[in-house]
C-alpha cells in the first residue's frame, strides 16, 4: 500500500475533460502554435490575394475572421478551465507545504525540549561533580 503525494492523487482524479483542456491550453499557449497558426494565415492570404480564378475568401478575409472568432469562442473557456485547475492545484499544494511546515515545526519544537532536557541533565550532573569535589 502506498501512499500517493498532492500531485498524485490529482493526476489520479483528473478526468479527460481535464487532461483535455490542460493539453490543449499547453498547445495554444507554445511557440509551435503561434508559428504554425501564422504560417498557415500567411497562406491562406496569399492564396485568395493571388487566386487567378476563384478567391474562397477573399479581402478582407471575412471567413478567416469567422474562423478566428470560432477559435476564440472555443480557446477562451478552455483555456480557462485549465487555469482554473492550476489554481486548484496551486491551493492543494500550498496546503500540502503548509500540513508539512507544521509537521516540521512540531517535530523541531520536540527536539528543542529534548535537547533541553539532557542539557538540563548534563548540568545537574556537573553541579553535583563539583560538589562532590568540594567535599
Amino acid at each position: 500500500m502506498s501512499i500517493l503525494n498532492w500531485h498524485q492523487k490529482h493526476i489520479a482524479t483528473s478526468t479527460i475533460g481535464d487532461r483535455l483542456s490542460d493539453s490543449v491550453a499547453n498547445g495554444m499557449g507554445s511557440w509551435k502554435f503561434i508559428i504554425w497558426q501564422t504560417v498557415i494565415v500567411l497562406i491562406w492570404m496569399v492564396l485568395n490575394i493571388v487566386a487567378f480564378v476563384q478567391h474562397w475568401d477573399p479581402y478582407p478575409f471575412i471567413l478567416l475572421n469567422l474562423i478566428f472568432s470560432t477559435q476564440a469562442a472555443y480557446a477562451a473557456p478552455i483555456i480557462m478551465m485549465s487555469q482554473n485547475r492550476q489554481s486548484q492545484r496551486d491551493r492543494i499544494q500550498a496546503d500540502s507545504d503548509y500540513n508539512t511546515n507544521v509537521e516540521a515545526k512540531k517535530e523541531i519544537e520536540a527536539l528543542q525540549i529534548h535537547l533541553n532536557k539532557i542539557e538540563t541533565e548534563k548540568l545537574d550532573i556537573i553541579i553535583k561533580l563539583l560538589q562532590d569535589l568540594k567535599k
